[in-house]
């Protein structure tokens, strides 16, 4: 090769494996500077004693305004900054600085003495990197600013040393074969070691574009694209013939130069190396998009490639990129050069898959945790309001009124604790296999009545408009109705919960081809384009502002995705940013020529005579025991209460029962074995037997059958259900 990299001997002695870089005692072109941000001058004090041992640069600031003015002046390895300020807080300060490109990626530590999950959550959004609450650890605090200090200051040494290795292997043209070769091997070495110094993908992508040049080529261009393919971001790194003794660099969106751009898009399609000829007429620059730019700009790169060679970065099946090599005149590619810089995207793939696999498992820990975060948000909002209707049924001589409004906000609140449940456990039957569809023909008009009027209450609560336009004609597909309904009831309210009071929400029902197709369009929020494609991941929100009342887990779009899978049909969103609104278009085949099924629906004769009924009511929860107890006297049955297994078969031997509410998880003998003895009975022998769990699995309700159980109802139990189970007995008994 014509410039081979630096020799591992003299000038690449940044990179010797072994080397120490600990900041113990750093000269001064190696200490590191360290942004302490806290408005009580005794805290920072505190702070700045604590950090002096790491013998690094100390700069502090006494408000958010102050610390925005220190970063322009100074890189800063990490900032420590206060949350409650006065005037900009620290999640305001953080929020400026991580939208500044040049320190997007300073690492942030909130030090606070009081952290909630909501405050967690958003911190973590903002690219915090860690928590310390106060009163700090001092050990525990140095040694998490050490690791950041480390970091940097390794940045800063291999870019000190770029200019080492340029010019280097501009003197180290006349090698023999041998000498080559180790040279190759040393730079494959050098390559790992600078790559591995940090697990951010990002990272490694840039210091692979820097490395490369001259060694490789004297202009290198690296695009980054994303899990589905998307350009995410290029890298260019080129020598100037002007300044040949230093490498130039530049971070763009993406390549506009059309011949630059069809190479890439050809090794992305097809997975392969290519070699490209370069016309003379070929401009000696590259045109480039940067983001949010609308006009191409043009990177003078100071010379006229006459070829370039381009090769995917793939690894384990995922494509990463393409890297991109060119010379200027006088420098050929050759086959060996052409194997080599093959092996070495072979390499930095493998490397790069690595980075994106530690990303893919932080990634997933960060929504687990903003999960769990939003997890104890949205069980506690319906708690408040149920304790405080509590509060106010206990007082003597209730008005009605309040009495009633009291018992609504209980019924509601219960109903939203519930539903959260069965989001969380729908998800999980998808997720393992467990779900059944009921599979019949479906009619999509009745779908849209039926979620229609179940998202209505949500809709007129926040002053939407919603506009309804069906196709003329009669849209069957083989399905669910249940789950269909769930599916554009969860659409609907994902459109009114994401829209400000009083927005538009549109649904429209249309034949597409053999496709029946759905379309929920907003004029909410919006969805930015980089998120469009993690919406439908679970946990995901990608809006996290806490006043968003409707809340939510992450879990609706997920369920929505998958259920609509299991159809055979497939769901897409569409968004043209912020504040532009959304559209989810749900397609699904259409079943010709059958005959929609009608929903089921039990109907009872209201003029049927009131029979009551002996019940007895089985749980060791004793407040849930006498609740359920207390309001089957209200209605008129005469019901008694056991709470615990034993008790219930004696009480049961005593009387002649005609239901049993039966707990599952009882201490001892186990709701299970209680049914397998009632059914022994004479007197219980052919009593309705109900059983009551906060397990609702499909194994957990067949276990409940085999036992001899006649249904399994989940807790809490919905009042209705329970009362129709009951008509039923009584519709058989005035039968028999």
């Amino acid at each position: 090769m014509a410039r081979p990299a630096a020799d591992i001997s003299t000038g690449m002695r940044g990179y010797r494996p072994g080397m120490d870089y600990s900041p113990s005692a750093p000269r001064d072109e190696d200490r590191a500077s360290i942004l302490i941000v806290d408005d009580r001058p005794d805290k920072l004090l505190v702070l700045e004693t604590v950090l002096q041992d790491l013998g690094q640069n100390i700069v502090v600031a006494h408000s958010g305004e102050e610390a925005l003015k220190r970063v322009l002046e100074h890189d800063f390895a990490v900032i420590l900054l206060d949350v409650n300020m006065p005037g900009m807080d620290g999640l305001e300060t953080a929020a400026f600085i991580r939208g500044r490109q040049r320190t997007a990626h300073t690492p942030i530590i909130f030090v606070t003495a009081y952290a909630d999950e909501i405050h967690t959550a958003r911190g973590y959004s903002l690219g915090a990197v860690d928590y310390i609450l106060a009163p700090i650890i001092p050990e525990v605090l140095r040694s998490k600013v050490k690791v950041f200090v480390q970091l940097h200051r390794m940045a800063h040494q291999i870019q000190r040393q770029a200019a080492e290795r340029v010019a280097l292997a501009q003197e180290q043209a006349g090698r023999t074969a041998a000498e080559e070769s180790i040279l190759r091997f040393s730079f494959l070495a050098q390559l790992s070691e600078v790559l591995e110094r940090s697990m951010d993908l990002d990272a490694r992508g840039r210091e692979l574009a820097r490395f490369v040049v001259p060694f490789l080529g004297d202009l290198a261009v690296l695009t980054m694209v994303g899990e589905h393919g998307q350009i995410r971001e290029t890298q260019i790194s080129w020598i100037d013939p002007a300044q040949p003794s230093a490498a130039c660099g530049a971070s763009v969106g993406r390549i506009a130069s059309p011949l630059f751009a069809r190479t890439i898009d050809q090794v992305l399609a097809s997975g392969r190396a290519e070699t490209v000829e370069i016309p003379d007429a070929t401009e000696a620059s590259l045109a480039t998009f940067t983001p949010g730019s609308a006009e191409p700009g043009v990177i003078p790169i100071g010379f006229n490639p006459r070829r370039m060679v381009a090769f995917p970065l793939r690894a384990r099946g995922r494509t990463h990129g393409v890297l991109l090599l060119a010379f200027g005149t006088g420098r050929q590619f050759e086959s060996a050069d052409f194997s080599f810089a093959n092996d070495v995207a072979g390499r930095a793939s493998v490397l790069l898959d690595n980075a994106s696999l530690y990303k893919e498992v932080r990634d997933a820990d960060r929504r687990k945790n903003e999960f769990l975060a939003m997890l104890g948000h949205e069980l506690r909002n319906p708690m408040a309001p149920i304790r405080y209707a509590v509060q106010i049924l206990r007082k003597p001589n209730l008005e009605d009124q309040k009495r009633l409004w009291s018992l609504d906000v209980i019924d509601r609140q219960v109903k939203q604790l519930a539903r959260l449940v069965d989001d969380l456990l729908d998800v999980s039957r998808i997720t393992r296999g467990k779900i059944e569809l009921k599979v019949g023909p479906v009619d999509l008009t009745q779908v849209v009545s039926t979620a229609v009027e179940t998202s209505r209450p949500l809709i007129d609560s926040l002053r939407h408009q919603l506009s309804v336009n069906l196709s003329g004609e009669s849209l069957r597909v083989q399905g669910d109705f249940s789950r269909l309904t769930q599916v554009l009831a969860n659409l609907l309210n994902n459109a009114a919960k994401y829209t400000e009071p009083g927005g538009r929400i549109a649904l429209e029902l249309a034949r597409g081809g053999s496709e029946a197709v759905l379309r929920v369009r907003d004029s909410g929020i919006g969805i930015l384009p980089e998120n469009i494609d993690r919406i439908f991941e679970l946990f995901a929100q990608v809006d996290r502002k806490v006043d968003r009342g409707q809340g939510g887990l992450g879990v609706g779009l997920t369920l929505v995705q998958r259920l609509v899978r299991l159809h055979g049909g497939s769901i897409e969103a569409h968004s043209d940013g912020p504040g532009c609104g959304t559209e989810f278009v749900v397609r699904l085949p259409i079943s010709e020529g059958m005959p929609a099924s009608e929903p089921s629906v039990e109907s009872v004769d209201a003029q049927t005579e009131f029979i009551p009924f002996r019940i007895l009511v089985v749980d060791d929860n004793v407040d849930s025991a006498e609740a359920m107890t207390a309001s089957l006297r209200i209605e008129g049955h005469h019901a008694d209460v056991a709470y615990d297994g034993e008790t219930a078969i004696e009480k049961a031997k005593n009387s002649e029962l005609d239901a049993v509410l039966l707990d599952i998880g009882l201490p001892g003998l186990s709701g299970l074995d209680v049914a397998r003895v009632l059914r022994t009975l004479p007197q219980t022998q052919h009593a309705l037997l109900i059983a009551l769990s906060g397990y609702g699995q499909q194994e957990d309700r067949q276990r409940s059958l085999e036992a001899g159980l006649d249904h399994h109802l989940t807790k809490p139990v919905d009042p209705h259900t329970l009362s129709s189970l009951l008509v039923s007995l009584q519709s058989a008994r005035r039968r028999a």
